[in-house]
């Protein structure tokens, strides 16, 4: 309401003034454009020239921060301000004199070429040598600039818009700007910085381009000479020196600028098929960004000694544009993460998908063996409940009970995987990427029941794999607490210690934080899984293991082999187990050391726990408040153990892919609509019969959607629109 009441009095108020609002408008600026343009002084030191210079853009670009304009009234308002000045100096030739000279001797005194070869472009070799550059300069205050272009630049353009605003200026302003800045020349030497500049990105493209690294993922036995990075810098050269009108030598060059283009597009297909490098990764955004530079430059180059009069007017804006939106985006640390490790997250991604599909059940026959083979997992972790005890009762110093602690778990996850078994809380860091690999294929209602049915199938075979787990850590921790009854005589655990158990384990406290936490350490060992994997193809292991000459020695060339391809399935499962049990076992202690009063909660191994303290206390437990808090502690950390892991990966999942944000609402109401319609199809399987009726609850669920979707069918660059495939129509 305040708002629209603001809104009124503004136009009221136009209304009211009319052109007389216009005028003192115009008077207010002539009185601060005369204050600012009497300023100018050619014998001023160059820092204090380019200050003043900052003071200009900076009027011509003010606007209020707190205004009701829109972005393209904004955009007005400073091209306003421009033609303003412009008139002002045409109407006063003497100050315009001594302003002209100003900016000229500026812009004659600056060094320019690293405007055009380093600003918005990385500086640094390595990624991790740029990561530091980036924190210092958000940390530090910026030494004042010399005689430097490139800053005063980047000084003169703090924020991304003002890309838009040099685009927006019309042919005659930019006309007008560049007879009051330069003359000829200072356009023949910023000429031959664009040379310079071009040189430099052609030697550090070469230097990249034929490295070690970069032609193992290409050919590495083609000779240096004939590489299309050597060549482009012979015929970059020839055209800059020996023809730079010939239409011939300029046509060869952006040729041999697509070429290297398209050599990176095969570096980026390697790694995504070997293994991903984050340092390659960077280097080959780098080389990337540095052609594109080169294809600007020289484009504004062509355009330059095409023309006569003004030349390139329209690929100094660009290129211009270009420089402050590249300067922006590089200056972002978490732009500069995202684009390093991108690659890396959908390799890990797609990598965890691959084995993600081992742990769904699509039947009954499926869904009985994940039973099976989660039982055989809640058989092992009741006997790494009764590790945990020992390790307890040892009574050793906190980090050495950690590190005991962390060897149990890994040994009992490596046995788990060893007989076949399914521990169930590491299911869902590995199906959620499954999941999301099935999402960019939602351009029919036939995919989006494919999809809902790919959900169903999931939660299905983790509610399986929870139900297993628990029906063998029970039984299997209440025959060790009898044997040990009648063994010694003496309960598992003493009275308070199994009380001390139960009362850790209530939903009342901070068992579902604890649980919540232990979801992240569980989505992380999922990571840890796939960053191995990646790991191990990039190094080549898998052959370099297979040659390796004194292992062939001692095993055999077979044998060698063998172990080599073992070694490649099972790395991903091996990494996952170990630091699944290092995560578990240390992270406690960790957090202790740091006066963090964090544990682990884990379903099937508290539920072991609860098991063992519920024998020692006696049947009467089960009459206790404490038991049942417990009880419904033990859901809770089920729930959120699967919840937490499966969301996380199924975020990182979705960002890796970039599955727009449309389709994520779209597919999670479809969801929500089946489970209220049919909540035992995500817990057990289907009877026969059952799947017309889940189509038929599909159907209803995307009808409903569409239905309550007013403006129409999604678009195909937001979520693809739902639409029935016609008999004898194509969908690319």
């Amino acid at each position: 309401m305040k708002i629209l009441f603001l809104r009124l009095r503004v136009m009221w108020r136009r209304f009211r003034h009319g052109e007389r609002h216009l005028e003192a408008d115009s008077r207010h600026y002539a009185t601060q454009a005369d204050a600012l343009m009497r300023r100018a002084n050619p014998f001023y030191s160059w820092q204090e020239r380019a200050n003043w210079i900052i003071d200009i853009v900076q009027w011509l670009r003010h606007v209020p921060k707190v205004s009701m304009l829109d972005d393209d009234a904004r955009l007005r308002a400073k091209q306003q301000r421009l033609h303003f000045l412009l008139e002002w100096l045409d109407s006063n030739r003497d100050v315009r004199r001594v302003v002209q000279a100003t900016l000229q001797k500026t812009l004659r005194e600056a060094a320019g070429p690293e405007l055009f070869c380093a600003t918005g472009l990385p500086h640094e070799p390595a990624f991790f040598s740029e990561l530091t550059e980036h924190a210092v300069k958000l940390v530090l205050p910026k030494p004042p600039f010399e005689a430097d272009l490139s800053a005063l630049f980047t000084a003169l353009f703090p924020t991304p818009e003002d890309a838009d605003w040099l685009l927006a200026l019309d042919r005659q302003s930019v006309a007008q700007i560049w007879k009051l800045i330069a003359d000829d020349g200072i356009a023949h030497s910023y000429q031959q910085q664009i040379d310079e500049a071009l040189i430099y990105l052609a030697a550090t493209v070469l230097a990249d381009g034929i490295s070690k690294a970069f032609r193992q993922k290409l050919d590495p036995k083609m000779p240096l000479q004939a590489t299309p990075f050597m060549v482009l810098r012979r015929e970059l050269e020839t055209y800059l020196y020996v023809s730079p009108r010939d239409e011939a030598a300029l046509r060869s060059v952006r040729m041999l600028i697509a070429v290297c283009q398209a050599q990176t597009d095969r570096i980026y297909a390697h790694l995504d098929e070997h293994g991903v490098s984050v340092s390659l990764v960077y280097r080959v955004e780098r080389m990337r960004a540095q052609l594109t530079r080169m294809a600007l430059l020289t484009d504004l180059r062509s355009a330059i000694f095409g023309q006569d009069t003004e030349p390139g007017a329209g690929q100094v804006q660009a290129l211009l544009g270009d420089l402050i939106a590249a300067h922006h985006q590089r200056s972002s640390v978490r732009g500069l993460i995202q684009r390093s490790f991108s690659l890396l997250a959908r390799k890990m991604v797609e990598r965890n998908a691959d084995h993600g599909e081992h742990y769904i059940a699509r039947d009954s026959k499926e869904y009985r063996a994940m039973l099976k083979a989660a039982g055989r997992g809640g058989v092992i972790t009741a006997f790494t409940v009764l590790g945990k005890s020992l390790v307890s009762a040892v009574g050793a110093a906190r980090f050495f009970e950690g590190l005991f602690a962390s060897l149990n778990y890994a040994v009992s996850f490596m046995a788990i995987s060893a007989v076949g078994g399914v521990l169930a809380t590491k299911q869902p860091a590995v199906t959620a990427p499954v999941l999301a690999s099935k999402m960019g294929q939602l351009d029919t209602v036939e995919g989006l029941r494919a999809l809902l049915s790919e959900i169903a199938l999931l939660l299905r075979s983790q509610a399986a794999a929870v139900f297993g787990n628990l029906m063998g850590v029970v039984p299997v921790m209440l025959l060790i607490s009898g044997a040990i009854l009648l063994a010694t005589d003496a309960p598992m655990m003493t009275a308070e210690h199994a009380s001390a158990s139960l009362h850790s384990l209530s939903v009342i406290g901070p068992t579902p934080l604890f649980a919540a936490f232990t979801g992240i350490l569980l989505w992380l060992s999922s990571l840890a899984s796939g960053f191995a994997d990646n790991w191990f193809a990039l190094r080549r292991l898998r052959e370099a293991l297979t040659h390796q000459r004194r292992l062939v020695f001692v095993l055999g060339a077979m044998r060698a082999e063998r172990w080599a391809a073992w070694l490649d399935r099972n790395v991903a499962q091996i990494a996952g187990n170990v630091s699944l049990g290092l995560l578990l076992g240390m992270t406690p202690v960790l957090a202790q050391f740091f006066g963090l009063p964090l544990d682990v909660r884990h379903v099937t191994l508290a539920t072991g726990t609860l098991t063992a303290a519920a024998s020692s206390l006696g049947w009467e437990v089960l009459a206790a408040p404490q038991f049942w808090l417990a009880v419904a502690g033990i859901a809770s950390i089920g729930v959120l153990n699967v919840g937490v892991s499966f969301a996380c990966a199924l975020t990182l999942a979705l960002r890796a892919r970039d599955v727009p944000a449309r389709i994520r609402r779209l597919v999670f109401r479809a969801v929500l609509r089946r489970f209220s319609a049919s909540p035992r199809s995500f817990l057990f399987p289907e009877r026969p019969a059952a799947p017309a009726g889940a189509g038929a609850l599909v159907d209803a669920a995307t009808a409903d959607i569409v239905d309550s979707n007013p403006a129409g069918p999604v678009s195909p660059s937001e979520a693809s629109p739902l639409r029935q495939r016609q008999p004898g129509s194509r969908h690319g």
